[in-house]
């Protein structure tokens, strides 16, 4: 279970690194501020506004990748930075785009639901092999 667990904060990761990129390096793109309904000049105009959005998604993606490469010990760095990501997509799919509870806020939950399901089975399996000692 942990392995899926961490698969499905590798895809969360993946999902923010990914906006990070758009939102700091291509938002002036049309294919892209043009899907939210932006025009060139509207586009222009929210730019700081988008790359300081950009930055936040880039800190989530190392707070994800941190709690990945720290183990079991990674467990309450995960959950924290997973409950960023659902309250962000929850947030964005209010301000934005209904799809970004798709994108951005079903990958975390999926993961936040199996890194506690992990959690709870290991605290279960503890408790069984103290009971068997």
């Amino acid at each position: 279970m942990p392995q899926i667990a961490n698969l499905f904060i590798a895809i969360a990761a993946l999902v923010h690194i990914i906006l990070f990129a758009v939102e700091i390096f291509f938002w002036k793109e049309p294919v892209i501020h043009q899907r939210l309904g932006f025009t060139l000049d509207e586009a222009l105009k929210v730019a700081p506004i988008v790359a300081n959005a950009g930055l936040y998604n880039g800190f989530i993606t190392a707070g994800l990748i941190w709690g990945l490469v720290s183990g079991k010990n990674g467990d309450a760095i995960k959950v924290f930075f997973l409950a960023c990501v659902i309250i962000a997509g929850i947030f964005g799919a209010a301000t934005l785009k209904w799809t970004t509870l798709l994108i951005q806020t079903a990958p975390g939950a999926i993961a936040l639901f199996l890194v506690w399901i992990s959690r709870w089975k290991d605290s279960g399996s503890q408790k069984n092999q103290a009971i068997n000692q």
